[in-house]
């Protein structure tokens, strides 16, 4: 015998029983040596709120908020993703998130309007925040509109560019520039041009395309044009340019040759300003078309010089008083020698009745927007403001 008594069967299962309950380590036991359910604490996690926060200037209900630079949308300790700002009309404003953490709106918001923010957050768990906010922006006191040509449904010639001439002066060019959009089709780029502080003119590098379709977007409404006074006109335009038809007016020979297409199509005596009186160089739009006007030359600087009650077939060229124009008290000057005042003369027979004649012709076969241009004159070449005359400047001076 050794001395040592044998463990009982029933002592070897207690102690066995005592193992089991505190060292455990089995598949149903948890991580932190306490019973209970893993998916049951990821449960938990997921109803935690998020701690992603979406931040909206200004703040909810405010009013009198500025058109531009107010609004923001930001989060902190996540990232948005998404971002939707209507009007009370339901109109989206369009905007983009930058870096994940910010919002900021494409473009001025209207004035007098009142606009709603819904805007979603996640934190790094995947969780979402969101925040409603609603305000509404300023009226303003003092108003500008722009009054432009042509008009929506028009068609016009190659050279008519669109012109905006605005009822206040502008001091902040750049954001009235940027609320109106023109786009082509087909496509070609289009540039804007300020002639002082009151007109903005928009044209192609080349003289337009026949055939072009414009369309031009005008959202003045809210734009600060300068201190405190803002732009109330939304609209759009659209106007189609018509087929080729270029003119070229020798002084020297004294001749106009008519170009449609890019084809020859006429070739007409005229008559140019005489010495003292020469005629622009340069290329020049037709702005306006009269069937018969009165020129008195009272009204352009010479004095009592001349008073025609009944100019026929007259057609504008410049501000300053510029008309190529039908002319039946010239005699033999057309073709010969040049007698005019200033103005291109064609021509023509006193009432304008004869279809036959040379200034009846060329009206017939001239829109708004076709080109004229002069050359061997002995005056300088037309400022570009002097009528839509701004081809006579170069695609980098135009773009300046």
């Amino acid at each position: 015998m050794n001395g040592r008594r044998p463990i009982s069967a029933a002592l070897l299962g207690a102690a066995l029983l005592l193992v089991t309950a505190c060292g455990g380590g089995g598949s149903d036991s948890g991580h932190d040596g306490k019973g209970g359910s893993g998916k049951e604490s990821s449960a938990a996690d997921a109803n935690k709120p998020s701690v992603a926060v979406v931040t909206v200037a200004p703040k909810d209900g405010a009013g009198d908020v500025a058109t531009s630079g107010a609004l923001k949308i930001t989060a902190d300790k996540g990232k948005l993703t998404e971002v939707k700002v209507s009007d009370s009309k339901g109109n989206a404003v369009a905007g983009e998130i930058t870096g994940g953490t910010s919002w900021t709106p494409a473009h001025h918001l209207a004035a007098s309007t009142t606009y709603k923010v819904h805007a979603v957050a996640k934190d790094e768990d995947g969780r979402a925040s969101a925040k409603d906010t609603s305000f509404t922006t300023l009226t303003p006191k003092n108003t500008f509109v722009g009054t432009f040509t042509p008009e929506d449904g028009s068609k016009v010639g190659v050279g008519m560019p669109f012109s905006v001439r605005f009822t206040r002066g502008i001091t902040h060019p750049e954001d009235v520039e940027k609320a109106i959009t023109v786009t082509t089709e087909p496509s070609v780029p289009v540039e804007g041009h300020w002639f002082g502080n009151d007109r903005l003119d928009f044209r192609p590098e080349k003289y337009w395309a026949a055939g072009t379709k414009v369309t031009v977007k005008l959202n003045l409404d809210g734009v600060e044009g300068r201190p405190g006074v803002y732009g109330k006109q939304v609209r759009t335009v659209k106007f189609t340019i018509g087929r080729s038809q270029v003119s070229t007016v020798d002084s020297k020979t004294h001749e106009m040759t008519v170009m449609r297409d890019g084809k020859f199509y006429k070739k007409i005596p005229i008559t140019t300003g005489k010495p003292g009186y020469d005629t622009w160089n340069g290329q020049m739009v037709i702005s306006e078309k009269l069937a018969v006007t009165r020129m008195n030359g009272e009204t352009v600087g010479y004095g009592g010089e001349y008073d025609i009650k009944d100019v026929p077939h007259a057609m504008r060229l410049t501000n300053s008083g510029t008309f190529i124009h039908g002319n039946y008290w010239g005699g033999d000057a057309f073709g010969n020698y040049n007698a005019s005042h200033g103005c291109i003369g064609l021509r023509d027979v006193r009432g304008g009745y004869d279809s036959k004649v040379s200034a009846a012709w060329f009206f017939d076969r001239s829109m708004i927007g076709d080109v004229v241009i002069v050359k061997n004159s002995h005056d300088k070449t037309v400022a570009p403001d002097n009528g839509y005359n701004g081809w006579n400047m170069s695609w980098d001076q135009w773009k300046k």
